[in-house]
């Protein structure tokens, strides 16, 4: 399946209440998505198995879940499509968890990220302790090939350069030369598993002024062979539904990308730009 866009087509990074880092009802999420003209919108609420810090235990009840999302679904038909996807947060000591979740339910699309490296939370900061900011951010990405080269069921990696976001450091810059070759071991391992990533527009609103990843490793990507590329906002409030997708689209046309992909049943599609 393939066809030409001239629009933003669809949000595949979108979380709402049922993710405990989220206030948004669904149904606002996908209001908002319809009043943007998306012909999509991916739900990818949290799964974080023995998440460090317990406020947030990013769990969800499917049978819950999917009543919502079934009787949404039917409500909007006519309107957008929604795609039932899950952010699986990976650490290797739960991938028992991580896979009997996955062969549970029915999901169209599943994201794998890396919120916790050796079992220390990178957003509240425990994971940087200790560490100066080189040695921080080439311990991410170790954590991140250890991931790509042993967990398999998922479809694109999140964020993949997010480790950025974080650390009390004074200049959070992260430049593709000083760790470019376990970026391209890591981006490599993806591409020969038939795996993909995704261009993650919340850099913007974190204050980075770039997506993740940014653009010297999204054109990395592609010379190193890879094609599946999903857009997602990221958004767990719906103000942030399709945010910078302008910056998005350019950043696809300056990496020489002409395609966006798209999932159903867990198999990719293309659309054109």
């Amino acid at each position: 399946m393939k066809e030409v866009i001239d629009m933003f087509y669809a949000d595949y990074h979108v979380h709402s209440s049922f993710s405990s880092d989220s206030s948004e009802e669904m149904e606002n999420q996908i209001k908002t998505a319809i009043s943007l003209g998306l012909k999509q919108i991916a739900f990818t609420d949290h799964i974080d198995y023995d998440y460090p810090d317990k406020a947030f235990p990013f769990m969800i009840d499917y049978n819950q879940y999917l009543k919502v999302f079934d009787g949404l679904k039917e409500k909007y038909k006519n309107q957008i499509d929604m795609i039932l996807g899950v952010e699986i947060g990976f650490q290797p000591h739960v991938v028992k968890q991580i896979e009997e979740v996955l062969s549970q339910y029915p999901f169209d699309f599943v994201i794998c990220s890396t919120h916790v490296c050796d079992r220390l939370d990178l957003y509240n900061g425990d994971f940087f302790k200790g560490k100066n900011q080189k040695n921080a951010y080439l311990r991410y990405f170790e954590c991140v090939l250890y991931n790509v080269k042993n967990f398999f069921n998922y479809d694109v990696y999140g964020h993949i350069d997010y480790i950025n976001r974080y650390g009390n450091y004074e200049n959070r810059i992260l430049s593709y030369e000083d760790y470019k070759d376990i970026i391209d071991s890591i981006l490599k391992t993806i591409i020969d598993l038939g795996k993909g990533i995704e261009i993650n527009t919340s850099g913007f609103r974190y204050g980075l002024g770039y997506a993740n990843p940014q653009l010297s490793i999204l054109k990395r990507y592609k010379e190193l062979g890879g094609k599946i590329i999903t857009i997602g906002s990221d958004a767990h409030s719906s103000k942030d539904i399709a945010s910078h997708f302008n910056e998005a689209y350019k950043l696809l046309e300056a990496a020489g990308i002409s395609e966006i992909t798209l999932f159903r049943n867990r198999k990719p599609y293309f659309v054109k730009l």
